[in-house]
């Protein structure tokens, strides 16, 4: 589902305290009212949830999470760096981490960017592991490009209620920009990019889980496209050389 939300700044004071107390209370409270406050009071933001089902445990889930780059579906990941973890008194993992990522604006889009502009973008993503409640919950946030686009993305990995052996993701996504007269097409393209990487996302997922279990991944779509090329073109040589062979008969004929 998607829909549009106007948020309007936020009357209490944002938090000052470690970066991930937000993570353990409930609704990410503290980093979201940062998020509002951050927006212009009428700002227009595009809202998107769905769910996904990983046919595997919870914990084979998080070992795939920490393992998923490299992998087919995700050439646009150029690097992963880790810039704080700990393990709390309670027992859980908190991460913060940095990742590098192409991001190409659409050609509509060109002319009205600064041609200097980089096509890397600069991905902050915070995490926390609860063994005890068995779920994961992760919020990624861009921090370059942020006043042509903003886009959160808040992801909690649990156990599936219908069977304890898969796991269930819950993904939930706020898109915006402050580009004027250009906001809610630029919405749009954002809503479009972020359908188009979590089902990439869910593949990869899939394919790092097929080689943790010593299967064979799938074969993606391009390398598919590849193979069933090179098979076009290598009859497609065979049959010239056939015609070239077969005219040089007739001229000895």
């Amino acid at each position: 589902m998607s829909l549009n939300l106007t948020f309007f700044r936020c009357s209490r004071l944002t938090c000052s305290c470690s970066p991930f107390c937000y993570l353990t209370g409930d609704s990410f409270t503290f980093r979201f009212e940062w998020f509002y406050r951050l927006l212009p009071e009428g700002t227009m933001v595009k809202y998107f949830c769905c769910a996904g089902l990983l046919k595997c445990t919870w914990d084979q889930a998080c070992v795939a999470y920490w393992q998923r780059y490299p992998n087919p579906y995700s050439n646009h990941v150029l690097t992963e760096d880790i810039i704080f973890r700990e393990v709390t008194p309670s027992n859980c993992l908190i991460s913060r981490r940095l990742m590098t990522k192409t991001s190409r604006a659409p050609r509509w889009m060109e002319r009205y960017l600064p041609k200097h502009m980089s096509s890397l973008a600069y991905v902050i993503e915070d995490s926390i592991v609860d063994p005890h409640k068995r779920t994961m919950t992760t919020l990624t946030w861009n921090i370059t490009h942020a006043r042509l686009m903003s886009v959160e993305e808040r992801c909690v990995y649990g156990i599936n209620s219908e069977n304890s052996n898969w796991t269930e993701i819950k993904r939930e996504a706020w898109i915006s920009s402050k580009v004027y007269g250009l906001s809610r097409a630029i919405q749009e393209f954002g809503l479009a990019r972020f359908k188009t990487s979590a089902t990439k996302t869910m593949k990869g997922f899939e394919y790092i889980l097929a080689k943790m279990q010593g299967e064979t991944p799938s074969r993606t779509l391009a390398e598919t496209a590849t193979e069933r090329a090179r098979g076009t073109a290598l009859a497609a040589k065979e049959k010239a050389k056939d015609l070239a062979s077969q005219a040089q008969k007739k001229q000895y004929v």
